[in-house]
């Protein structure tokens, strides 16, 4: 037998490292409108190449077209174009807080805010998101109070969780929002449990799994993907592929299945990806996903095609692993952007109402903020109790706790 050699250890790269020219070159962007519609019960085998095209409805002109268009009405899209510049505003406000010392960490969803923003529109009250930490925009599009939000961010004497979750680790059963975890994926397998109770107690709602791409590597991904398909659980698997994971790029998660969304294929999943800078496809795609949980025909795994424009987090520098120009090279834009031109030129938007409508949200945003300021900040104000930290994790407090609470004074 002849001899192979040495043996060599294969690291996958980036495109491009710090200092270089953003390239995109490598994915392939479908013309919007070209990918077809399926009926919401066709076999998961007949369209297993929607696992390696883009969805896309609006094109560069900032027309709708093709067999996933015109499901919104403009008062709708107007609402939903409203819901992400708030969620951008507020973004921006927390950020400067945290930069200012009044909480100690904060996550952005800068470039992401239509996949969150057109998901929730698409989903029934009594529906359940199991999120991860940048899926605010569930929240905001549901109508969830700001000044809630800014409370736990805080962890002032009003915030809702009583300064017992990281900041941005919101939860909210009334709005379908179940408490984010830190530790990664483990949602994913969660939600399809709560969706297979849901089947079997012969109720209607279903829910929705949350997962960024660099998570999907963890084995909780894998597990839930094996629940889901033997069950047939009534489940939306998201997966949104912002590129990067905190600091390496999707092609170390992905390996090589191509694309995230052909994970599902090996599980008979029917897989899609879409523009997930294009909220009109966002939430078509969100409406045809979520009527075959509806109606017992089982999960589907979509992928969202979109950026991470900001830093992973508060804590992150991305000029270190990545170009500082990178986001302004992303092939699918800016999704605020996207959809005030398609307004615009629906002739039911002007660039002018569009500053007016900035400046109206900012106000909203800072009146918000101001309010919650007045509960208290991390190092100022009013704090939640100590005897919280004793309570609502027990139906009955065990002899131990009751030991520390008495020692606490509390």
């Amino acid at each position: 037998m002849a001899d192979a050699g040495m043996l060599r250890f294969h690291v996958p790269e980036p495109e491009v490292r710090p200092g270089g020219t953003p390239d995109f070159s490598n994915v392939t962007i479908p013309k919007a409108g070209s990918v077809p519609r399926p009926e919401v019960n066709v076999d998961p085998r007949t369209i297993r190449d929607m696992a390696f095209s883009i969805i896309r409805v609006l094109n560069r002109a900032g027309e709708a077209v093709g067999p996933w268009a015109g499901l919104l009405t403009d008062e709708e899209l107007l609402e939903g174009l409203r819901h992400m510049m708030t969620l951008r505003s507020f973004d921006a406000r927390m950020q400067m807080a945290q930069r200012q010392g009044k909480t100690s960490f904060y996550m952005q969803h800068l470039g992401e805010e239509a996949v969150s923003c057109a998901f929730r529109k698409a989903l029934q009250p009594g529906d359940m998101n199991f999120p991860t930490y940048r899926q605010a925009g569930l929240l905001i599009a549901d109508g969830y109070p700001m000044v809630a939000m800014m409370n736990q961010i805080y962890s002032n004497e009003a915030d809702p969780l009583k300064g017992r979750q990281l900041p941005i680790m919101y939860s909210s059963k009334e709005h379908g929002f179940f408490s984010i975890s830190g530790n990664l994926a483990t949602q994913y397998i969660q939600a399809v449990g709560w969706a297979m109770a849901s089947a079997i107690s012969n109720d209607s709602r279903i829910a929705a799994a949350w997962i960024g791409d660099g998570s999907t590597a963890e084995s909780d991904f894998h597990a839930a993907l094996v629940f889901a398909s033997t069950y047939k659980a009534p489940v939306v698997l998201n997966v949104v592929n912002n590129q990067w994971a905190i600091s390496t790029f999707q092609g170390i998660a992905r390996g090589g299945s191509g694309t995230f969304a052909a994970r599902g294929l090996g599980f008979g999943i029917p897989s899609l990806r879409v523009d997930g800078n294009d909220y009109l496809a966002v939430h078509a795609v969100a409406k045809w996903a979520i009527e075959r949980a509806r109606r017992n025909l089982g999960p589907t795994l979509v992928e969202y095609v979109t950026y991470r424009v900001g830093a992973h987090s508060s804590s992150d520098d991305p000029s270190a692993y990545r170009p500082k120009a990178e986001s302004d090279a992303w092939p699918l834009g800016d999704p605020i952007i996207r959809l005030k031109n398609h307004l615009i030129h629906k002739q039911v938007w002007t660039e002018q109402r569009h500053i007016q409508a900035e400046a109206e949200i900012l106000e909203t945003v800072i009146a918000a903020q101001k309010e919650a300021e007045s509960h208290g900040t991390l190092h100022a104000g009013g704090k939640p109790s100590t005897r919280d930290m004793f309570e609502g994790v027990y139906a009955e407090t065990p002899p131990h706790l009751r030991r520390q609470r008495q020692q606490a004074g509390v």
